[in-house]
């Protein structure tokens, strides 16, 4: 890569993107309220009553106040030292909550002074966001004319000053489809964070010529003999797809030039494609193993080589270590005054400026203070990333294996760091919950993504470069946007903090693992879950698309490796175009399936005569190139909500 300095355009685009974040001592003075502390147990209980009293249409949607209610009085109760009402208070309903929002509680447990409530994670968490609710229209009123009437003044002020009701129009969502999407630590996503556009298609090959297999040419030359054969060549970038129109534009953000080397890599890399077999359930990939002996569970970070060529791993006493998995040993280049001495126009001056006196299977490199928590090698082969508990992240040379800089701006340990798919940028995220975009020439990030309430765990560039996917403990997934810093998505579900992420290779698609043991798949332009995996019985660490997209592996604590068929996954997705009931819809004529479309924007695919388990409104169909919405009939209920019969008495859209 020529460094010409591509991140000056960014730097001048957009600034450091941090959210406003308010002063803890205004949100604490919030807690000072001058109301009975006997009475507190009363309310919650009633409210409980009243709630589990309610129809079942109702009662799975006001139940998601149980969680940042209790939170919320059993903070106001330590803020104004009502030590004693507070632990009753806490010992009484700490086990009614969710399961998943028990490690959270175990932290608040330790709260029980007004002194500990400055400083403290989950004071911290629940300061810098408000807990989001998403609950119908009906539902809200059902809640609002319940307080109003009890007169629990207690308990409103709470949902005013403390929760976001993000209030919708519709029939209410069945538990069902709730539990898809709860979970985090500050519930779910408001639906306008979801809503900006996202250019997630992939940026056009640049042309480029490489020689193909050889031709003979027709006829012979004046001597009789047979022409030689000539090299055939083939214009790469003139076979690919025209321009996606879901791609963002060439220039939106500025990428490294590409050298020779590199287009000849990519050239190769497309040709081979062509050659690959095709992977699916009936044409399993193998897997090859490499073991590290005698780490003494000291191995903390692996990365390998897009050409398997080499293996890096992060270790526990601070060292990175670079083996070569080929019969070619890794070699360093020689001194200047070696170099000084080679001609440099000969044809194998490549091979003569390395010094085969140290070559070896094994590279040690030293310089962190610190576990080695993240690794990851540049497109080209040239250069090694590496982030540690030192709070720095190191960039060194695949020439000299030498550390060349040391980047520093995070105050904690850094779990991750990536490079992009083009070189030159990286991110890194850590503990101190935020991500940090990096150019290598650069010392200081080009941008500071903050907006998670706990660790970034890890990270991972969208395959066009434009974004940056990032997982967090607190149980979000969020997406940036390269050009100015903004989150463009936010992705809820997940039960347990975030441990690998990985983009599907058409760029669409991300798919993340948690500690829960479940993958989620997500549909990245419209912001929606779209599938869930499940298999896995302890957290899954890895995540990787094969080249084609056709499969999935996961890799987990569970001592398991597994395969999973994405294209069965997406196959109803890839060829259908939705959004919501007020967006655009587009299914094929002869199809033979239906977009069920929820009150809270939720789609689904289903096939013409299945019955669907849910708290669904309408359905919204193509039939001749005419938009028409049909209603849908509740025809019984059972445990999961009610069970829609699609009836087809035909009404016209909304203009």
């Amino acid at each position: 890569m020529r460094m010409r300095e591509p991140a000056e355009g960014l730097l001048g685009v957009g600034g450091i993107a941090v959210e406003d974040q308010p002063d803890v001592s205004a949100v604490l003075s919030a807690y000072n309220q001058q109301g009975d502390p006997a009475l507190y147990e009363e309310y919650y209980s009633g409210l409980k009553h009243f709630i589990e009293c309610s129809l079942d249409c109702h009662r799975a949607e006001l139940s998601q106040l149980f969680y940042p209610l209790f939170v919320h009085m059993y903070l106001e109760l330590v803020y104004n030292q009502h030590e004693s009402e507070a632990k009753s208070f806490f010992e009484k309903f700490h086990g009614d909550q969710e399961c998943y929002y028990q490690d959270d509680l175990r932290v608040l447990s330790s709260l029980t002074k007004k002194e500990h409530m400055k400083g403290n994670e989950t004071m911290l968490d629940f300061r810098t966001s408000k807990f989001v609710l998403r609950i119908s229209r009906d539902s809200y009123q059902l809640l609002k004319r319940h307080l109003q009437e009890k007169q629990n003044n207690q308990i409103w002020n709470i949902v005013q000053e403390h929760l976001y009701i993000d209030i919708f129009d519709g029939m209410p969502r069945s538990k069902q489809q709730i539990d898809a999407m709860v979970g985090s630590l500050a519930g779910e996503a408001k639906r306008e964070a979801n809503k900006a556009k996202v250019f997630f298609g992939l940026l056009k090959e640049p042309e480029i010529e490489v020689p193909l297999d050889d031709e003979d040419e027709e006829g012979e030359n004046e001597e009789g003999k047979p022409k030689k054969k000539k090299p055939k060549k083939d214009s790469v970038g003139s076979k690919s797809k025209k321009q996606d129109p879901n791609a963002p534009p060439q220039n939106r953000i500025p990428l490294p030039e590409l050298k020779d080397s590199d287009k000849l890599d990519k050239a190769m890399n497309i040709k081979e494609a062509t050659k690959r077999v095709r992977l699916g359930p009936d044409c399993l990939p193998s897997i090859c193993f490499y073991t590290f002996l005698n780490a003494y569970q000291g191995l903390t970070a692996v990365d390998i080589t897009d050409d398997s060529s080499m293996i890096v791993g992060g270790f526990a006493d601070s060292t990175v270590r670079v083996w070569s998995v080929t019969p070619k040993k890794l070699r360093s280049v020689k001194t200047a005054a070696d170099l000084s001495l080679i001609d440099k126009e000969s044809d194998d001056v490549l091979e003569r400026i390395m010094d085969e006196k140290t070559a070896s299977e094994l590279k040690i490199l030293y310089g962190h203070s610190g576990p080695v928590y993240g690794t990851s090698f540049s497109p080209d082969r040239n250069y090694l990333l590496s982030s540690s508990e030192d709070g720095t992240v190191r960039l060194w040379s695949l020439q000299t294996f030498t550390c060349l800089v040391g980047y520093k701006g995070h105050n904690y340990p850094v779990w991750d760091t990536q490079f992009s798919p083009y070189g030159y940028y990286f991110v890194s995220g850590g503990h101190d919950r935020v991500a940090r975009l990096w150019a290598t020439d650069h010392y200081q990030p080009l941008r500071m993504f903050a907006g998670h309430l706990a660790d970034v765990t890890c990270s991972r560039f969208h395959p066009n470069s434009n974004y940056i996917a990032t997982g967090s403990a607190d149980r979000t997934v969020r997406l940036w946007d390269v050009l100015n810093g903004n989150c463009v998505r936010i992705f809820t579900g997940h039960k347990g903090p975030i441990h690998s992420l990985a983009f599907s290779p058409n760029g669409r698609f991300l798919a993340t693992g948690a500690t829960d043991g479940r993958v989620l798949l997500w549909d990245i332009g419209h912001g929606l879950m779209v599938g869930e995996l499940k298999g896995h019985t302890d957290t899954i660490y890895a995540l990787r698309f094969s080249r084609d997209g056709e499969i999935l592996a996961s890799g987990s604590m569970d001592n398991t490796v597994k395969l999973w068929d994405a294209v069965k996954a997406f196959e109803d997705l890839e060829t259908d175009d939705f959004t919501t009931a007020t967006g655009h819809i587009n299914l094929p004529e002869n199809s033979q399936d239906l977009l069920l479309v929820g009150a809270a924007g939720l789609c689904k695919l289903i096939r013409r005569k299945e019955l669907f388990y849910g708290a669904l409104d309408f359905l919204i169909k193509n039939k001749n190139k005419k938009k028409e919405r049909e209603w849908l009939s509740p025809i019984k209920r059972n445990g999961n909500g009610l069970c829609w019969n699609i009836t087809f008495g035909k009404l016209t859209a909304p203009q």
